[in-house]
């Protein structure tokens, strides 16, 4: 390998660290916000749905053009790297606005998210696909590509970490309403519960920390159906009020054992120190790398050209519909684990273990996928890990709410397999840029890694599309303690079986894909060879 294809450590952890930053507007996006549209926004299930879906159809064409403009963007920063520039900020803010909850009608409330919603699709677009093909550029070699691409992974996977570890135990710190709470025994396990809070709070959630017992209003005058037991409640607080309840279910109940948070304000507040965070990375990641990889110097700009060599890249189009299946495959497990915590396991704030749990196992899937690569070639790695994670996934169905032990057994076991997915996609689409300049002798990097940008954000619309729909028709209304109850089989199918299947469709399409290690030494080896001349040619 030559000096001029080979990363420093430095440049590898600053182009991880953009990717950290990515996830954590990803993440913080596909985890949280499908329940905090629906249980503290106050938005229906399908309404979240068709949004998720609907902003997603602009994306095709914004990629897609974001692709072309990387590619023709001259500055002295390079072609990819000022975009991580100038999208740092803009990202930051508009994740944090997406999380705000301001006061505004039914109506109101769906046009301010579907502003927010469609202006985040289109500043990452923006960001990520500029990023993603940085990676491209920044090495010629496929090896060191791929090592970088695990670096990646790991720095994306840490940035998951840190927004799905922390954020739900945020909430609860900028959630706290300071409440003052008086507990009476009516019997063993039974208690009356009387709260109040000194301010006004729009939308308080009240349960046990571990979710255990049920609650139900302390007021004669509801009849049962509008007063059945529930594992808490959802509420608004008036400053000074008491409000009443019954609990039951729990021994020993004492007030340091209730949670009574303002999700609202929890979440927006968590949500803005993420946003920090993500802009503060970004920028690390814009002044620790180097564009190297430069199109033939006697390419000539021609749009046509670069959208018939495209259409006519195989290894391309058969990575932009698997990129599409496993995120949509990826999106439904990151979409549905909070609800299924919260309503199904009964302990949201287990969730943030689970998923820095989910989170470790992903680093090191990531880690391991380079000499697993090299092993078995990217190809029959990716389908073999395809079929695993499915197959293990589709274990959820057989998990019952007291089985904490294996649900995180199967969730991790499951998530080391697919984190292998986007490891390999993003470096396989390097190798499709240097398929097609060595079969065209031209090089169109953002419009390829316009596949990846596109396949996430539409898997993750279609994702949540599946999600809302399947809700919906349970009856799934997260401001309402009893339709949640009736929703549970839904739940437990989102967490199951309805991802997995697509990940053996997944499989099946991945025979197409024609690149295998002989063929990717070939072309590397022939690009060196032809990059050396061009070089030699200019001096």
């Amino acid at each position: 390998m030559s000096d001029h294809n080979k990363l420093s450590l430095k440049e590898k952890l600053g182009y991880a660290l953009g990717d950290g930053a990515a996830n954590i507007a990803w993440r913080g996006v596909a985890t949280f916000l499908f329940i905090f549209y629906t249980d503290v926004f106050g938005l229906s299930p399908v309404t979240v749905g068709v949004l998720m879906l609907v902003a997603r159809f602009s994306d095709g064409i914004s990629d897609v053009l974001m692709g072309i403009i990387g590619d023709r963007t001259k500055s002295k920063y390079g072609k990819f790297r000022p975009w991580i520039l100038w999208t740092a900020v803009p990202l930051g803010a508009i994740l944090a606005l997406l999380f705000t909850s301001p006061d505004l009608s039914s109506n109101g409330k769906i046009v301010y998210a579907y502003v927010t919603y469609i202006f985040f699709t289109l500043i990452y677009t923006a960001n990520n696909i500029p990023y993603g093909a940085l990676m491209a550029v920044m090495t010629g070699d496929d090896k060191e590509r791929t090592t970088l691409g695990s670096f990646r992974m790991v720095g994306a996977f840490a940035g998951g970490m840190l927004v799905q570890g922390a954020l739900l135990f945020l909430v609860a710190y900028y959630g706290n309403v300071d409440p003052s709470i008086e507990i009476e025994e009516l019997e063993p396990q039974k208690y009356s519960v009387t709260v109040s809070a000194p301010r006004d709070v729009p939308n308080v959630n009240i349960k046990t920390e571990d979710g255990v017992a049920l609650f139900t209003w302390d007021d004669p005058s509801l009849s049962p159906e509008d007063n059945e037991p529930t594992h808490g409640k959802s509420f608004s607080i008036e400053a000074n009020q008491e409000y009443a309840f019954v609990v039951s279910g729990e021994p020993d109940l004492e007030a340091g054992k209730l949670s009574i948070i303002d999700q609202k304000e929890g979440y927006s507040k968590a949500m803005y120190l993420m946003s920090v965070f993500l802009t503060v990375f970004m920028l690390i990641t814009f002044f620790t790398t180097k564009e190297r990889v430069q199109p033939p110097s006697s390419q000539k700009n021609n749009l046509k050209r670069d959208l018939a060599d495209l259409i006519r890249n195989r290894p391309w189009l058969v990575l932009l519909v698997i990129g599409l299946l496993f995120n949509i495959y990826n999106s439904i497990k990151q979409g549905i684990v909070i609800i299924y915590f919260t309503h199904y396991l009964h302990d949201q704030l287990l969730a943030g273990s689970y998923l820095v749990a989910l989170m470790l196992a992903s680093v090191a899937g990531a880690m391991i996928t380079s000499p697993l690569g090299r092993k078995f070639g990217k190809r029959n790695l990716f389908i073999f890990a395809l079929i695993f994670s499915g197959a293990v996934n589709a274990l959820f169905a057989f998990v019952g709410p007291e089985d904490v032990s294996a649900v995180f057994t199967i969730g991790v076991i499951s998530e080391f397999a697919s984190a292998i997915f986007p490891t390999l996609f993003f470096v396989m689409l390097g190798d499709s840029a240097d398929y097609s300049e060595f079969k065209n002798g031209r090089r169109a990097t953002g419009l390829i890694y316009s596949a990846g940008s596109f396949a996430t954000k539409f898997g993750g619309g279609i994702a949540g599309a599946i999600i809302g729909l399947v809700l919906g028709a349970f009856h799934y209304d997260g401001q309402d303690a009893s339709s949640i109850e009736g929703a549970v089989p839904g739940i437990k199918m989102l967490m199951s079986w309805v991802p997995a299947i697509i990940t053996f469709a997944a499989a099946g399409l991945m025979l197409l894909y024609p690149l295998n290690q002989k063929k990717l030494d070939e072309i590397t080896t022939e690009l060196n060879e032809r990059r050396l001349k061009e070089q030699a040619a200019d001096v």
